[in-house]
């Protein structure tokens, strides 16, 4: 192993993520819409989307094929609002980034922070699934990071203080991996809601305020 190699972590873009997510829960939906959905979920910060970019990402999944054009709104003097929805290939773009960002393990947590938000589309067992095998990629990464730390260490050939760039990657995986347990345990016991569960893709109510009964656990 050299003496300076992190652990190779592959990296899962999140705002395609995202934006399809976002078109797939509201459609048929224009993109200020998305823009200003988006933006109240705080994503220029988590998720580190520009908000200028929501726009070059519709624009960039129509071009795909991956949405498609519903119709053009119309409301008094304002600018028409084109109105867009999920084709057969969005639909399918959406679940294989969301199930790489469940399954992959990346130092930015962004594209998971994104899979998280839309996790209740796929069902329980699959979601516990994906949380058991990156809690085993995360056991992986952390002993290949602790030899890499100390092969490092012992070859001398970076200053002593860039240990601590070890360090912080070892505390972050244990972290990360400490969470996954834990979810991994809370999906277990009947937390929150899945497709197709009840309630799974509920409305907020009135107030924007969800029923107190989906903060509940399930039977199982």
């Amino acid at each position: 192993m050299s003496a300076t190699r992190a652990p190779r972590l592959p990296r899962v873009s999140a705002t395609r993520l995202i934006v399809l997510g976002a078109v797939r829960t509201f459609q048929p939906v224009h993109g200020y819409f998305v823009r200003r959905e988006l933006l109240s979920w705080g994503v220029e910060t988590w998720a580190h989307v520009h908000p200028g970019s929501i726009y070059n990402a519709l624009r960039s999944l129509d071009h795909a094929g991956e949405i498609d054009v519903v119709d053009t709104e119309n409301e008094g003097a304002r600018p028409a609002r084109t109105r867009y929805r999920l084709t057969t290939d969005g639909e399918k773009a959406f679940f294989t980034l969301l199930r790489d960002a469940l399954w992959t393990v990346q130092m930015d947590p962004s594209a998971l922070f994104a899979g998280l938000m839309f996790a209740s589309a796929l069902r329980r067992e699959e979601v516990i699934d994906a949380m058991t095998a990156r809690c085993d990629k995360l056991r992986a990464a952390s002993v290949e990071i602790k030899h890499a730390s100390q092969d490092a260490a012992e070859a001398r050939t970076a200053p002593a203080h860039t240990q601590e760039l070890w360090n912080i990657g070892a505390a972050r995986l244990g972290g990360e991996l400490r969470w996954c347990r834990a979810y991994a345990g809370r999906l277990r016991a009947g937390h929150y809601r899945f497709y197709p569960e009840p309630g799974w893709n509920a409305p907020p109510g009135p107030e924007g305020r969800w029923d107190a009964q989906l903060w509940q656990p399930i039977d199982r």
